[in-house]
């Protein structure tokens, strides 16, 4: 299937491009990588009347420290993040995590920010972005604002996001030496995640995230638990995320899969 018409500008300034999402509001939509966007229109998904291309705009390629976060901008490809120097120090649950997502044809595409934009709740980057407790940050023609990670995602696909906003960088909190742990089940390596876990070390035990179960990613904290007890908090989350049977997997199964890899992930980040 085809896209259905549209218009493209190409833009060669952020002025430029958030004065079309101003004087457009819905019919406009950002376009970087396109690894997510593209799918959508060919399927009709989405029919934007106009197409706003930021990957020439310097300014929104960069990766860089900002009081204790490491900023990504939102034209920064997820292949060019898995290269920076310092992603093992800096973002050590990122450098676990962009090995899993997509192949590498579509990382050398594929946008860190298009990926939080498109919110799938199985892409590994909104549940890296969930599990190191990140925050968007949105920018209008009007004004730029910060959401944080819990709050922005809303749904399957559905954000905090208004029409006339882009996505200018997401920023993760810097690992800093803290233990981080990530696991994921799919059909195929590459695919999308059936269930996927990431595990941060926290001062006073664990936070654990999950993605591919519930309609978002979802973290919660985990105190250092005697095995019993951690047995029944990891039941509980998984029940929580009111998991849902699909032509990938069971409910039941998913189930089982957030107990047994939350319990992997907690005791490697203990250790």
């Amino acid at each position: 299937m085809k896209p259905a018409a549209f218009d493209y500008v190409r833009a060669e300034s952020l002025d430029e491009a958030l004065d079309v999402l101003r004087n457009e509001g819905g019919d406009a939509r950002i376009i970087a990588g396109g690894q997510s966007l593209m799918p959508m229109l060919n399927m009709r998904l989405a029919r934007p009347r106009i197409l706003v291309d930021i990957m020439r705009l310097a300014e929104l390629r960069r990766v860089e420290p900002r009081q204790g976060n490491i900023a990504v901008g939102a034209a920064v490809r997820q292949a060019e993040l898995l290269e920076w120097p310092a992603l093992d120090r800096d973002l050590t649950l990122l450098s676990l995590a962009l090995p899993w997502t997509g192949h590498a044809q579509t990382r050398s595409r594929g946008t860190v920010c298009g990926s939080i934009a498109h919110a799938d709740p199985s892409a590994e980057m909104p549940l890296a972005l969930v599990a190191l407790g990140g925050e968007v940050v949105l920018r209008s023609a009007r004004k730029r604002r910060r959401v944080a990670a819990h709050d922005f995602f809303l749904g399957v696909m559905a954000t905090d996001r208004n029409d006339d906003e882009m996505i200018e960088a997401v920023e993760f909190p810097a690992t800093n030496g803290r233990r981080c742990a990530f696991r994921e089940v799919a059909r195929r390596h590459g695919d999308f995640a059936i269930v996927a876990c990431a595990a941060v070390a926290t001062e006073r035990g664990v936070r654990l995230a999950v993605g591919g179960v519930a309609d978002m990613p979802v973290a919660r904290e985990f105190d250092i638990l005697p095995a019993s007890a951690l047995d029944g908090a990891l039941n509980a989350f998984a029940w929580d995320l009111d998991a849902r049977d699909d032509f990938h997997a069971t409910a039941r199964y998913r189930r089982d899969l957030v107990r047994m890899i939350g319990h992997e992930l907690i005791a490697e980040v203990t250790r």
